[in-house]
């Protein structure tokens, strides 16, 4: 027992004359401190890895939809109702009904019913009925049997079905024998085959001749003889 105790004083006194319960008081806060420490770093470095994932994933993101459309191609099928608005970089193809609008950057193609605006690189309808704005960065096409309540925006147009509002294309329009127009027609130019109906007015304000100008320049000149 002496040669423990003075082993236990010894030890006491290279601590610094620290009681027993002391020290190990102090070792269990140093090691809880140490503990803390090294959560604390890890918390820290687990942030850091998520927000630095969190940037990739919104980097990668902003190049996906920059404008571009991938080959994705997502189907609404016939049997499928949707009630919302939908939005995609790749293309639609739609089969069913959807009530919201609809924002892809390919192709839209319906073939079931729409009720809200669209917008899309292209688009085409064959046997749709769509209650809203027809929006294209390129052309659209109306197969006959499709009924559009809204207006049309494109590059160009070829309109085989019936159309309830204004049509705006910058490029050339082709009116089918089956196309049935209630609106004003703005275009580069217009084709109509014979059997179209048109309720409204026909402007080729987007030709590269101007009529009002022709014949303001043709009285100026007649003036000046």
């Amino acid at each position: 027992m002496g040669f423990f105790s003075d082993l236990k004083d010894d030890i006491s006194q290279a601590v610094g004359e620290v009681p027993e319960e002391e020290a190990l008081e102090a070792a269990a806060e140093t090691e809880e401190g140490n503990a803390e420490t090294k959560e604390d770093i890890d918390l820290s470095s687990l942030l850091d890895n998520i927000e630095e994932e969190e940037t990739k994933q919104e980097s990668g993101f902003e190049e996906r939809n920059n404008g571009k459309a991938t080959d994705e191609t997502a189907v609404i099928t016939a049997g499928m109702s949707v009630r919302g608005d939908i939005s995609s970089t790749g293309s639609l193809e739609v089969l069913g009904s959807v009530i919201g609008n609809i924002n892809v950057n390919g192709k839209l193609n319906v073939l079931g019913q729409v009720e809200g605006d669209s917008k899309a690189d292209e688009i085409y309808c064959e046997n749709a009925n769509i209650t809203g704005e027809v929006n294209s960065n390129g052309s659209v096409k109306i197969g006959q049997s499709s009924v559009i309540i809204g207006n049309i925006f494109a590059t160009s147009a070829v309109i085989a079905g019936a159309i309830k509002g204004d049509i705006d294309v910058h490029g050339p329009v082709v009116l089918d024998t089956s196309a049935i127009v209630m609106g004003n027609i703005k275009s580069k130019s217009v084709q109509i085959n014979n059997g179209a109906v048109i309720e409204g007015v026909c402007s080729q304000c987007y030709a590269d001749v101007s009529p009002t100008s022709f014949f303001d320049e043709l009285k100026a000149r007649r003036k000046g003889k």
